[in-house]
């Protein structure tokens, strides 16, 4: 398994003012999407406003490309707080991939799932699943001669159907496909 360098993962979203927006003007500012639920109208104005309702125009680091209530957008960031730094590159990755577990009926990733399917950061699936023969023991017990003659490149392609790959920086996450 590899180790990567991690970059700010951090969700976040432009939320602004609805009322504003309608007629015309862009007011509103970034906030980490995980408070975005409190973010207040006087917040976004920086004053007390008559204005009522917010609305998420754009996100960074949340794996949908749609806009969002301030609401859903603490949920993201909820999700993406529940999970190591080090990890969220792969649980965005996995989002993005569109095979993952969702909670409920909405957009939102289980975290559980992914922490259950997660098999890490690698140089290849090859390289995993060669770690994962010996990890298992594939050929424990099975003399050599017998053992060079085992056909790594159709056991490592019937093996992939069972996993999901998304591309990394470098390299690949991989994840189990159940």
């Amino acid at each position: 398994m590899t180790t990567m360098t991690t970059t700010d993962t951090t969700p976040r979203v432009w939320i602004g003012c609805l009322a504003c927006y309608n007629a015309g003007r862009l007011v509103g500012d970034w906030h980490d999407a995980i408070g975005a639920a409190d973010v207040t109208t006087a917040d976004v104005h920086g004053r007390p406003s008559s204005h009522d309702e917010l609305w998420c125009f754009d996100i960074e680091n949340i794996p949908v490309r749609r806009e969002m209530s301030p609401s859903e957008a603490a949920e993201w960031g909820r999700v993406f707080d529940e999970i190591d730094e080090h990890q969220r590159a792969a649980l965005y990755a996995w989002v993005a991939s569109g095979d993952y577990v969702a909670e409920g009926t909405g957009d939102l990733p289980s975290t559980s799932d992914f922490e259950d399917r997660y098999c890490g950061h690698w140089e290849s699936f090859d390289d995993y699943a060669s770690s994962y023969a010996d990890d298992t023991g594939l050929l424990t017990g099975i003399p050599e001669e017998i053992q060079r003659h085992f056909d790594w490149k159709s056991w490592t392609a019937e093996l992939a159907y069972d996993y999901t790959t998304c591309d990394a920086d470098s390299g690949v996450y991989v994840f189990r496909s159940y």
